[in-house]
């Protein structure tokens, strides 16, 4: 489980003075549950998921992974995290598997195991036909699919996917969706961010509406439609950031 209470993050910009990237952020998110952070680009998403995964330190508020705090006990959740962006960077000069097996390693996993699970995974994603090509030869679609079997590698019992088909064909988009309900069906706590409307509504079992680092709007689809009055997600979204809902 993930449990969020009263999260921020402030920056201190020498022009604008103090920015609160993300302010006072609060939610719950249970296993075989995919929760979504729906927002246009700045909204505090971004930021919020970079706390969890321990990339950065909270100003205030306190997130609990698996059970262990991101401030105190931040090893603890990263073996317990598997975090996905299309920004995160490969190591151009090793091939897909031996990068997927020296993140397994890293991760503490004993060599047999490494192998069990590099096996099991690139035969999931269909990653054989160039397991043994260097990453930086990769297509985007292919280096995607690596950095879903790095998060993967060690099991985590969460997933945290930070715009994850941004700039992917529509092929490789599917198959990334298609992987984050497969999560969700195989008992995962899932954290999902998109500003892509079409997608939240077919994944996510809860949305949080953020705009401007606070969440402004939670609940299902169907509950977020009736507080509204409207159905299509874009118009509900617009209608609450603008405050008129």
């Amino acid at each position: 489980m993930v449990e969020v209470q009263t999260l921020s993050k402030a920056f201190r910009d020498k022009k604008r003075g103090l920015i609160r990237a993300v302010d006072d952020v609060s939610f719950r998110c249970a296993p075989g549950q995919i929760y979504g952070l729906l927002g246009v680009n700045g909204a505090g998403k971004t930021t919020t998921l970079r706390m969890l995964a321990t990339i950065l330190q909270p100003s205030f508020g306190t997130a609990r992974v698996a059970g262990h705090d991101v401030v105190t006990a931040p090893e603890k959740v990263r073996a317990n995290v598997g975090f996905l962006s299309t920004a995160t960077a490969l190591y151009d000069r090793l091939t897909a598997r031996e990068l997927v097996e020296y993140f397994g390693r890293l991760n503490g996993m004993a060599d047999s195991l490494v192998r069990e699970r590099v096996e099991a995974i690139f035969a999931l994603l269909d990653m054989n036909e160039f397991r043994d090509r260097r990453c930086g030869k990769l297509s985007t679609g292919m280096k995607q699919k690596v950095s879903i079997a790095r998060a993967l590698v060690h099991d985590p019992a969460v997933m945290i996917f930070d715009e994850p088909t941004l700039g992917l064909d529509v092929l490789t988009a599917r198959t990334i969706v298609g992987f984050i309900r497969d999560c969700r069906t195989r008992g995962k706590t899932v954290i999902f961010s998109s500003h892509v409307m079409s997608e939240v509504e077919k994944l996510c079992d809860v949305i949080a509406i953020i705009h401007g680092g606070r969440i402004l709007a939670e609940g299902t689809l169907a509950q977020l439609r009736e507080r509204t009055g409207l159905t299509d997600l874009e118009e509900v979204f617009v209608k609450i950031v603008e405050g008129k809902a």
